[in-house]
């Protein structure tokens, strides 16, 4: 009796460094490229490495781009995004060429809301700032109006966003006796309302007036693309502060920091940028924001979680199953 030959595996490139277990599950379950140097990939390098490929595995920091996507080849199917955020990737693109998109969310909800709050906190507390005084020397010790900041218990916190994370946002912001707000393209259930304490507002405009602080917890797309503007960034109080751990674009990046310069605004703290990973110059030259480096989900339990759902999604992919995790579903047809 003649044995059956088993099916090839699967061939998966993978455009950054990984976290060890996940490249380790990634080589044992697939013939996986992976990429040890960690450095960003061109369009033309994840062409060519792709060029056997049955998977393509990319994060944030990728563009795959239309012209990309049309000189994969036919039989890579699957591109299993290692992140929840998916607009780096032409989806209109892969549909037209049949390729199936996963992203890995739920698991990031936790470490990002933890960076909002953390954020949240160090702004108005000038904590950065201090930092940098006690580092240089400079520090001369305790006096009764140095470095005074803001306190955030009961005051009004805007939530741009309820989802999962602007929901687990709210949850803290509870703890610290913030009154929660939020605009949201729709209203959540009136329970998930009374459980968070928290004021639906239909116009955003009239929500940023009113607030304290503003925390940016919407995904990016068309219509969320410099949502808040200079028009709109004019319209918070001078004592008002904006956190942003979602997408750089959602915020007009150069008039945030004109904006924080004038001391229209109180002050900021990003976890991401417009032209990530540059930094609007303005920016890096005020004391009133905090920057830092795209930390939203830079937990180890995170990172491996991300990797457990790209895995789960590829086999389920390989085993012709309906991956758990698709953004788009691939349609030659």
């Amino acid at each position: 009796m003649t044995a059956t030959k088993p099916a090839p595996k699967p061939v998966v490139v993978v455009t950054r460094k990984l976290p060890d277990l996940v490249e380790t599950r990634l080589m044992e379950l697939f013939e996986s490229h992976l990429n040890a140097g960690d450095r960003p990939m061109s369009g033309d390098e994840i062409i060519a490495a792709c060029s056997d490929a049955d998977v393509l595995v990319p994060t944030v920091t990728d563009k795959i781009t239309r012209d990309v996507i049309n000189a994969l080849p036919d039989r890579l199917k699957l591109i299993a995004n290692f992140g929840v955020g998916v607009n780096h990737i032409d989806l209109a693109a892969c549909g037209a060429r049949g390729i199936t998109v996963t992203n890995t969310p739920g698991v990031l909800t936790e470490d990002t809301a933890d960076l909002t709050l953390a954020l949240l906190l160090a702004a108005p507390r000038r904590l950065m700032e201090g930092d940098r005084l006690v580092r240089s020397g400079e520090w001369k010790g305790w006096s009764p109006t140095f470095m005074i900041g803001d306190r955030i218990a009961g005051k009004r916190l805007g939530i741009i966003g309820m989802g999962r994370i602007g929901q687990a946002v709210a949850r803290r912001a509870r703890g610290f006796n913030m009154s929660v707000h939020y605009h949201n393209r729709k209203r959540v259930h009136v329970d998930m309302e009374s459980e968070l304490e928290a004021t639906w507002w239909q116009d955003l405009d009239q929500m940023l007036a009113h607030m304290d602080y503003i925390s940016v917890n919407c995904p990016l797309n068309t219509e969320t693309h410099h949502l808040l503007s200079e028009q709109r960034l004019r319209l918070l109080q001078p004592h008002a502060f904006v956190i942003n751990t979602a997408r750089g674009e959602i915020i007009d990046e150069a008039a945030l920091a004109r904006l924080l310069g004038e001391g229209a605004i109180a002050g900021a703290a990003l976890d991401v940028y417009e032209r990530e990973p540059e930094i609007e110059p303005a920016l890096l030259k005020l004391d009133n924001v905090v920057l830092a480096p795209h930390l939203g989900s830079a937990t180890r339990e995170g990172r491996i979680a991300m990797g457990e759902k790209v895995l789960i999604n590829i086999r389920a992919f390989a085993d012709n199953h309906a991956p758990p995790d698709r953004v788009i579903h691939g349609n030659a047809g």
